[in-house]
């Protein structure tokens, strides 16, 4: 039976975490992977910058509703005095219960204002940062990396070290480059090296797709956590069923199509609540074709969305095709 660890004075109840993903972990989606028995939910990352301007967009983006703790929630930035002075806004203003530092983005337009995976080619940089906004701030620090810049510049453990050294209580490493994007295969042995350097909690992240991946990542490479992003997609399920298998040993059965609808059309109606109708549903689009993924017949629904710009003609178009599934199976 594996049960839970702790980052910092945060208890964590099991060691299944959502990864912080763009565009995605709103509350709408957190609260659904909390529900779902996330051990620990984390927000989609915010700019320093955003945080200082009091940037309207990024100030929804701090909201923690209280269901979804224990949250992480994640910043980043280039200049250590903006990033923080945001880690303190966050520490004063919010329910987060941990700040998470980003020094994996790949994306240009956050390496190239010297922020996210820039960092990865200089552990002195990792850990005057990381060092810098832990002695400001209450909440535990934690950092989210990957293993390297390019196949040519992996510091990994360095950079492991120097986020242990700077105070930071936990770190996620994702085993895949910079470079790499969400390319290729990821790397979980570097992941165990820079478990073995360090005193402090390890998650692994990448490339884990099932229950049984998770359990190889915590026996093989004795991680202490495993992070599950693009898996959760759609398949909030994925989360509850790498729990108890890794609790139990057993695999839960897979859910049926009307539960799946079920659970995107709770979601919709949360996104709804947060964001408005029109973006809303603009936005559930692409969060509905991952819940309809393996669901068979669902190229006409895929299509239809497009021409889909209400709640109602939502649950609409997903109720029929939810009943139409389910007189085929009884007809089959």
């Amino acid at each position: 039976m594996m049960t839970g660890f702790k980052i910092g004075d945060v208890e964590l109840n099991n060691r299944v975490i959502l990864a912080p993903m763009a565009g995605v972990c709103n509350p709408a989606f957190r609260l659904i992977a909390k529900e779902f028995g996330a051990g620990l939910v984390c927000a989609e990352m915010v700019s320093d910058k955003g945080i200082l301007y009091e940037n309207e967009r990024t100030m929804q983006m701090l909201y923690v509703d209280d269901r979804e703790k224990p949250l992480s929630l994640q910043i980043y930035g280039g200049s250590k005095e903006t990033l923080v002075q945001a880690a303190q806004y966050v520490d004063a203003n919010t329910n987060a219960d941990i700040i998470d530092i980003n020094m994996g983005c790949p994306v240009p337009k956050v390496t190239k204002c010297d922020a996210g995976a820039k960092w990865l080619l200089d552990p002195d940089k990792v850990y005057e940062m990381v060092h810098a906004v832990s002695q400001a701030v209450d909440k535990p620090v934690t950092v989210k990396m990957r293993t390297g810049w390019d196949s040519h510049h992996i510091y990994c453990v360095d950079n492991v070290r120097a986020a242990e050294a700077g105070g930071a209580k936990a770190v996620a490493i994702h085993g895949r480059t910079r470079s790499q994007k969400y390319e290729g295969v990821a790397d979980w042995n570097i992941i165990g090296e820079a478990k073995r350097a360090v005193t402090i909690p390890i998650i692994g992240n990448g490339d884990v797709q099932t229950p049984q991946d998770a359990k190889r990542m915590i026996d093989e490479i004795g991680v202490d956590g495993v992070m599950i992003g693009r898996a959760a997609l759609g398949n909030p399920w994925m989360l509850y069923q790498t729990i108890q298998y890794l609790e139990s040993g057993t695999l839960s059965v897979e859910p049926t199509p009307r539960e799946k609808i079920d659970i995107c059309l709770l979601h919709a109606e949360r996104l709804v609540a947060l964001k408005g109708e029109d973006l809303a549903v603009r936005e559930m689009r692409t969060h509905v074709a991952w819940y309809l993924k393996g669901l068979s017949g669902n190229g006409h629904v895929r299509k239809a969305l497009f021409d889909t710009n209400t709640h109602t003609g939502l649950q609409k178009l997903l109720h029929e095709y939810v009943e139409t599934l389910e007189m085929n199976a009884v007809h089959a």
